[in-house]
């Protein structure tokens, strides 16, 4: 979304980190993928939005991917990817006083609501987006992190009233995840 690359772009300025806009969904995905694979860096870092998956999970809570994997029906889908220095990661954004969970990641292709988000919680994920899994093919080799910001969850979901509240509030939470997190993960460190 364009709103994700803006606060994140805002944020990565002053850390002259190189911020891509990817698009959700496989498709778009797995093609910036190949093009981050061709870009010079030391890291490859996913910010964004994602949907938490269970009652715990609050609109600007920060969820710092543990590992990603697809829930799909391609070659590779469902392969677990581990992701780089969540633990510093977590440290980094935590020590901005934001709410900060560890934990796997899914991706899928259209919005996970309702029984969906159940079915995705019940196989391990604690979170849900549109990109995670996919970029990681971008990586190359080197290090990948994922840092999501809930924009909605079970008890204040996407398509109810409240995301006029859960949505700003989620976007200032992104802007300020996303600077720690540039600032504060050092990719092989």
């Amino acid at each position: 979304m364009r709103i994700e690359a803006a606060l994140v772009r805002s944020a990565a300025r002053s850390a002259g980190a190189r911020v891509r806009t990817t698009g959700m969904g496989a498709r778009r995905s797995r093609a910036a993928a190949s093009s981050l694979r061709e870009q010079p860096g030391d890291g490859l870092l996913v910010l964004g939005f994602c949907g938490g998956l269970d009652e715990q999970s609050r609109p600007g809570d920060v969820v710092v991917a543990e590992e990603v994997w697809a829930d799909g029906e391609e070659p590779g889908d469902g392969e677990r990817i581990r992701c780089e220095g969540a633990p510093q990661l977590a440290m980094a954004v935590a020590g901005r006083g934001m709410r900060v969970r560890c934990g796997p990641v899914v991706s899928v292709a259209q919005l996970a609501l309702g029984e969906r988000r159940a079915q995705l919680h019940a196989a391990g994920a604690i979170a849900v987006d549109m990109e995670s899994a996919w970029l990681a093919q971008g990586a190359r080799g080197r290090p990948f992190g994922v840092v999501r910001v809930v924009l909605d969850s079970p008890s204040h979901e996407l398509l109810r009233p409240g995301v006029a509240i859960a949505g700003p509030r989620a976007a200032r939470a992104l802007r300020r995840a996303a600077a720690a997190a540039v600032h504060g993960w050092a990719p092989g460190g």
